[in-house]
């Protein structure tokens, strides 16, 4: 609601929504989490360029390079709806400091040298499932930690981290390769995962598992039981489903990512063109993001997630008119600032969700959107064989736009409900 004497929204709580940024890095929970998460991001991202080189290294397959890149986004998909509920069933600081410790162990055991390539990818595999409980256990953690405006403002600190972060990981793991050699760069790298752990277990408070009965009374229920229920929560809750379906909207609008090598080479560019067209949506999302957060009030920022949902992937009908490379780039980054709503949605949808359920929801909801992103791109390079670019990608950008229109009429009505949810009070330390 507007305040009638200044013509401005109200704070949320107790402080000013503009002041929220200076708050959350005051707080020394979210401090930590948000040190372990990049820590995390970045060991990742150094996991995935080291083991990729050391597979190349060892086969000079191009084949079996993709392969092992393909290793690092199936098992997010697999394991979302299976391993996600863990946040939910067991302390949220223990599912991280597992996580992290697995990971730690099963990289350094990608980096033996003289593994056979079955016994690389096995590991490789194994070592991506944990990232699943330790991103849910994170989300529903921050929510435990902070509230409404402050919430919001630590998601896009989170975000903006995801970003550098992958720069980083993938800057630094061609130079510690280069340095040190693709084996010891994948042990270097398990380092990550335990100071991670380190930093969760001394700088975040225990806390009992959400799904605990009060008093210890009743079983604790099953993990099948909890991705039934989890799955009936965000399906069955209209603000949940809406909220998720603009989530998985990614899946049209990522298109031109997924094609950056051949849109470059059909424009007689080459590899460092792609590169710039890649990084397009992710400059776009930084700005938008950041004008979202700091400059818009909290209930238009709620109400704009529709309308920013269309402009995701009005964009890419430009397409059809066939624009040259340096405006393909203007377009993806002018797409990915109006994406940004997806972190206002997704701040939205974890503060909706109860809290017992909150872990494995955003789980679910993670990995629709790393499927839908993997079938739009999967799909759309299939169609690129038996059509011209322009075409797939303005078929892409008319889905996107008549899913999110689709979409945006009944959040119309759903963003108050969404709205009064994230106001809800700041907890008391």
């Amino acid at each position: 609601m507007g305040d009638p004497r200044t013509g401005r929204e109200r704070s949320d709580g107790p402080s000013d929504w503009k002041s929220a940024y200076a708050e959350v890095v005051r707080i020394p929970e979210f401090r930590t989490l948000w040190l372990a998460h990049a820590l995390s991001m970045a060991g990742g991202y150094l996991l995935s360029i080291s083991v990729v080189l050391l597979v190349y290294q060892q086969t000079s397959s191009p084949l079996a390079a993709g392969v092992t890149i393909a290793l690092t986004f199936i098992p997010q998909i697999i394991a979302g709806p299976l391993l996600s509920g863990l946040s939910d069933l067991l302390p949220r600081r223990r599912v991280m400091l597992a996580a992290d410790l697995a990971r730690a162990a099963l990289v350094f055991g990608i980096g033996l040298p003289g593994l056979p390539l079955w016994a690389i990818w096995a590991l490789l595999f194994c070592s991506i499932l944990p990232m699943v409980p330790f991103g849910a256990a994170r989300a529903a953690l921050m929510a435990e930690v902070l509230q409404g405006e402050r919430y919001v403002a630590a998601s896009a600190i989170i975000n903006l981290t995801s970003h550098v972060g992958t720069l980083a990981g993938l800057i630094a793991g061609g130079w510690v390769v280069a340095a040190v050699g693709p084996n010891a760069a994948v042990m270097v790298n398990a380092l990550t995962f335990l100071v991670s752990a380190l930093l969760i277990r001394m700088g975040v408070r225990a806390r009992p598992a959400p799904a605990a009965p009060a008093g210890g009374a009743g079983p604790v229920p099953g993990l099948w039981r909890a991705t039934r229920d989890g799955a009936r929560l965000v399906f069955g809750d209209p603000r949940l489903r809406t909220l998720a379906l603009f989530a998985w909207l990614a899946g049209f609008y990522m298109v031109p990512y997924g094609l950056a090598g051949p849109l470059a080479d059909e424009a007689g560019a080459g590899p460092g063109s792609a590169g710039l067209l890649m990084a397009g949506p992710s400059l776009g999302a930084l700005a938008g993001g950041f004008v979202l957060t700091r400059l818009i009030g909290p209930q238009t920022r709620i109400r704009l997630i529709g309308p920013l949902a269309v402009g995701g992937s009005l964009p890419l009908l430009a397409w059809w008119a066939d624009p040259p490379l340096w405006l393909m780039t203007a377009l993806l980054v002018v797409s990915g600032a109006l994406a940004s709503y997806q972190l206002v949605a997704n701040a939205a949808f974890v503060l909706c969700v109860p809290d017992e359920g909150r872990g494995l929801a955003f789980g679910l909801v993670a990995a629709g959107l790393q499927a839908a992103q993997g079938v739009g791109i999967a799909v759309a390079s299939l169609l690129v064989e038996v059509a011209d670019m322009r075409t797939v990608v303005t078929g892409a950008g008319l889905l996107g736009v008549a899913g999110a229109l689709a979409l945006a009429v009944p959040w119309a009505h759903l963003s108050k409900e969404a709205a009064t949810r994230m106001r809800a009070p700041e907890p008391t330390a």
